[in-house]
């Protein structure tokens, strides 16, 4: 089989904990923000929801199958419970499998996400596992998904970074995760060189080129699109999303929320999949903007980074109702 989109990333459970009790203490300017609970004491906590299949990779693989999209993920999981459960999410939501190593002797990596006033923390650990050659998606797909793995894999991003080299026509959508960032962008250079499309926000665009926060969004996309990228995204939050193909950038509003968020979580991982599903569906980059922010507006509504992930059919009754201020803005 042929597939639409093969992604690429570490697979996880998430065990959501909504806190009873905390505080949030921040900078002056909110450049930085600790959130705070008793030491030594027993907490309360409001409700505990368990996510299987999930993070950045496993959320755009699912999101784009729910799109109509044929989907994939090249993953590792434990040979343990967990991992069998993930099998079983990826089979009821249509994403095929054949690239999922299975490791005998590790745990499915399991993480905890403290939510606290619509904000998360999450607590991670990412297991050391051996994952499947990129050289077997060989002529199985011409879009490729690649987001945050573990920390040991410098030599894994080599051997995507030489794939796609032999492949210069398929298309690779990047959004760098912790560990890919620490990297860094000369490490990865390989990476960036093929990139089609880049997802970061305002952060981690700053980090990646080294530039001082609240730089001009001008500079930060020239100093990205000099690392290769044909395309970039830049999302800043609430605040909206920035885009550049290199001869047009946009500033995109965000999609009004029908109520307060409950949870941010999934929120990039909702927009790269609105925004890569309507590229794969060869829509320009104007009209992928105004995908995306639909996603990450569903997808705040509830616990989980998948729970809110729409339908094609969903998505574009949204599309419907938007306000006539739902575009993208030429800057």
């Amino acid at each position: 089989m042929k597939y639409d989109l093969i992604c690429i990333g570490d697979v996880v459970m998430d065990a959501f904990i909504q806190l009873h009790e905390a505080s949030v203490h921040c900078s002056l300017r909110h450049e930085h923000c600790e959130l705070c609970m008793s030491f030594a004491d027993k907490i309360p906590y409001e409700s505990l929801f368990i996510a299987p299949a999930v993070g950045n990779a496993s959320n755009v693989a699912v999101g784009a199958s729910r799109l109509g999209l044929k989907t994939a993920i090249l993953t590792a999981v434990g040979k343990d419970s967990y991992g069998k459960e993930i099998a079983d999410v990826y089979r009821k939501e249509g994403v095929g499998t054949e690239f999922v190593r299975v490791n005998a002797g590790k745990p499915t990596n399991y993480h905890f996400v403290l939510t606290f006033q619509a904000e998360r923390t999450i607590l991670v650990k990412h297991e050391k596992f051996a994952y499947a050659d990129p050289a077997l998606l060989d002529k199985r797909t011409d879009w490729i998904y690649f987001s945050s793995i573990a920390e040991h894999t410098l030599p894994f991003h080599h051997k995507v970074a030489a794939y796609l080299e032999r492949h210069p026509n398929v298309r690779l959508g990047f959004n760098p995760g912790t560990f890919q960032l620490r990297f860094g962008a000369d490490n990865l250079k390989g990476i960036y060189r093929h990139t089609y499309v880049l997802f970061v926000n305002r952060e981690e665009a700053e980090y990646i080129v080294g530039k001082k926060a609240g730089t001009d969004m001008k500079e930060l996309f020239g100093a990205l699109h000099k690392l290769g990228p044909k395309i970039v995204v830049i999302t800043d939050g609430p605040k909206g999303a920035y885009a550049s193909d290199g001869a047009c950038r946009y500033f995109m509003p965000a999609y009004p929320d029908p109520k307060p968020p409950i949870s941010r979580t999934g929120a990039g991982d909702a927009f790269s999949t609105g925004f890569m599903s309507a590229l794969i569906y060869r829509l320009p980059v104007y009209d992928a903007l105004r995908w995306a922010p639909i996603e990450s507006m569903h997808v705040v509504q509830s616990f989980g980074a998948q729970t809110g992930l729409l339908s094609k059919r969903a998505l574009l009754k949204f599309l419907e109702k938007a306000p006539k201020s739902y575009k993208p803005r030429v800057l």
